[in-house]
């Protein structure tokens, strides 16, 4: 594992749309509002496990340890098959890295924002606006 790299976190780009079908993980980058047909990954397996768990904000640590209890293998296997699973879609743009204090902000900036809401949702209902 690179240096500082344990304390990141990863999580899936935002220049991608992902489905399931029959059982496999489609995912298709989207450049300028059009989807890139020629560049679609598709993942079963262990890539679908992190691949849903990247839906959110994960350390490497996370990943290792759900690879660890779905797939019931030992730590090592787990190390390897995440690191080779984040290294190749990094290499290919489909999951971004950053350190862990911007999603810390991200994650206390999002629960100000819903705070906000549900206070100006019960305002409304209050003054007779639903």
């Amino acid at each position: 594992m690179p240096v500082g790299q344990e304390e990141h976190v990863f999580v899936r780009s935002r220049t991608v749309v992902s489905r399931v079908v029959a059982g496999e993980t489609l995912i298709v980058p989207v450049r300028g509002k059009v989807g890139d047909l020629a560049s679609i990954y598709s993942f079963n397996g262990t890539g679908s496990l992190i691949w849903h768990l990247l839906d959110t904000a994960r350390a490497r640590a996370e990943l290792i340890g759900a690879v660890e209890r779905e797939y019931e293998v030992g730590q090592e296997q787990a190390q390897k098959d995440v690191a080779q699973f984040l290294e190749e879609m990094l290499a290919v743009g489909l999951v971004e890295v950053c350190p862990r204090g911007a999603i810390i902000a991200t994650e206390r900036t999002a629960t100000e924002m819903t705070a906000t809401v549900s206070k100006q949702q019960v305002e409304l209902e209050t003054a007779g606006w639903r």
